[in-house]
C-alpha cells in the first residue's frame, strides 16, 4: 500500500492484516516506486496525491516496465478526471475517498482472482498503430503525441477496426455510462484525431457514416 496519511494507512494496513493479507507500506511515492520494482507483489493500493512521485506516474513507469501487478488506486471525492486518468495510465481498479474497508478489501479480492493482466497487444490497421502498454502511437516510424482522451477513442476505434460504431458507444466506453454533456464532444475529437492521425499523412482512415457513427478503416485509410 502507497499513502501518504499516516493515521488512514496504518488502520487500512492493521484491517487488512486481521483480513489475513500480508501489507508492505509506503508513506512516499518514491519509496512505492521502489518497492514495486525490486519485489513481486499480488496488488497495489495506491493513493494518487503522493510526496516524490505521484500515483500516475508510479503506473504509468510500472506498466511502461512490463509490469502488470494488479493496482487499485485511490482517487479523491466526486474526482471522475482522477478516476478516468487512472483507467489511463493503466490502473484495473479505483475506489474514492472516503471508501468503506468492506468494499476496499471485496475489490482487492476480486482483483486477486483475476490476478495480473497480459501486456495487451499492440493495435495495427496499416500502418498506424497504437501501444496499450506503452501508451505510444505512431503512423508509419512518426510517433504521434495523443491526450489521453484521445488515445482512448483511437483506442476504441482499432478494437473495432471495420465497424460502424455511434456516438453513444463511444461516450460509455471512451467517457463514462454516465456521461450527461452533449454528444458533439465526440465529434469533436474525431476532429482532433483526424488532424493527427490522418491529415498530415494524406490519409482518411477515420470515415463518417453519416446518420449512423464513425468507422476506422482496418487498413489505415
Amino acid at each position: 500500500m502507497v499513502e501518504d496519511e499516516k493515521r488512514l494507512a496504518a488502520a487500512v494496513k492493521r484491517g487488512l492484516e486481521d483480513h489475513g493479507f500480508t501489507v508492505d507500506l509506503a508513506l512516499t511515492g518514491t519509496d512505492g516506486l521502489w518497492m514495486a520494482t525490486e519485489q513481486e507483489y499480488d496488488a497495489i493500493v495506491l493513493d494518487i496525491m503522493l510526496p516524490g512521485v505521484n500515483g500516475y506516474k508510479i503506473c504509468a513507469t510500472l506498466r511502461d516496465a512490463g509490469n502488470w501487478v494488479p493496482i487499485l488506486m485511490l482517487t479523491a471525492k466526486d474526482g471522475e478526471f482522477d478516476e478516468a486518468e487512472a483507467l489511463d495510465t493503466g490502473a484495473d481498479d479505483f475506489l474514492t475517498k472516503p471508501f468503506s474497508f468492506v468494499v476496499l478489501v471485496a475489490r482487492l479480492r476480486a482483483l486477486l482472482r483475476r490476478g495480473a493482466k497480459e501486456r495487451p497487444a499492440v493495435l495495427c490497421a496499416g500502418d498506424l498503430s497504437l501501444d496499450p502498454a506503452s501508451h505510444q502511437c505512431w503512423r508509419g516510424e512518426d510517433e504521434i503525441s495523443l491526450t489521453p482522451r484521445e488515445f482512448g477513442l483511437l483506442e476504441f476505434l482499432l478494437h473495432r477496426a471495420g465497424e460502424v460504431v455511434g456516438k453513444t458507444q463511444i461516450i460509455e466506453h471512451v467517457w463514462d455510462v454516465n456521461f450527461d454533456g452533449e454528444q458533439n464532444v465526440v465529434e469533436v475529437y474525431v476532429g482532433y484525431l483526424r488532424r493527427k492521425v490522418d491529415a498530415p499523412f494524406g490519409r482518411s482512415a477515420i470515415q463518417t457514416v453519416r446518420g449512423v457513427g464513425y468507422r476506422l478503416d482496418p487498413v489505415g485509410g
